[in-house]
């Protein structure tokens, strides 16, 4: 039996995440703008909760498309309030249209949103003794370029997902060494 960090034990969907997703390197664009859109909707709520709705949320948010969401009206802010596949919190679905208008902002002006979240960290996964620091950085650079939902805990659980940070216990079996 394989020995991974303890919060992924429980349920079969959290020890997929934790064994093929979690702290895994992520330079794509879209993903990253996923990942924090996730993270946001996580607010309040457990992590498993988000995942169990994860395909929902792809579904309704056209597959975390910012050009498609950017141009979201009323009537798509009204649908996805009715639609049982996300967390129906009208803060939130605003955050992830927001997100999208100032994730495409990003990329006009620096070219590549990866580029700019990896660049806290010097564009290498941080240690536990910076994240505080680094996550609390990238979350005044967001709220500063209009993103929400990206306070320092959602953005240090941002960086657990795309592995700014390897957050692994030095037990589980996906540790890197340290």
């Amino acid at each position: 039996m394989k020995t991974r960090c303890h919060w992924a034990d429980g349920h079969e969907l959290l020890a997929k995440y934790h064994d093929e997703e979690w702290g895994v390197a992520v330079h794509d664009d879209r993903t990253l703008f996923e990942l924090l859109n996730l993270e946001g909707a996580q607010a309040g709520l457990s992590w498993l909760t988000v995942l169990k709705k994860r395909d929902g949320y792809r579904r309704a948010f056209d597959r975390f498309d910012p050009k498609k969401i950017a141009s979201y009206g009323a009537a798509k802010k009204r649908a996805l309030m009715n639609d049982e596949g996300i967390v129906r919190n009208r803060a939130k679905i605003d955050a992830v249209i927001g997100n999208a208008r100032a994730y495409l902002e990003v990329q006009r002006e620096l070219g590549s949103f990866d580029a700019w979240l990896w660049s806290f960290s010097g564009g290498k996964p941080t240690t536990r003794a910076k994240a505080k620091d680094v996550s609390e950085q990238m979350s005044k650079a967001l709220k500063k370029r209009g993103f929400k939902f990206v306070g320092p805990t959602i953005c240090y659980a941002l960086m657990q997902a795309a592995g700014i940070l390897d957050d692994h216990s030095s037990d589980c079996f996906r540790a890197r060494n340290r």
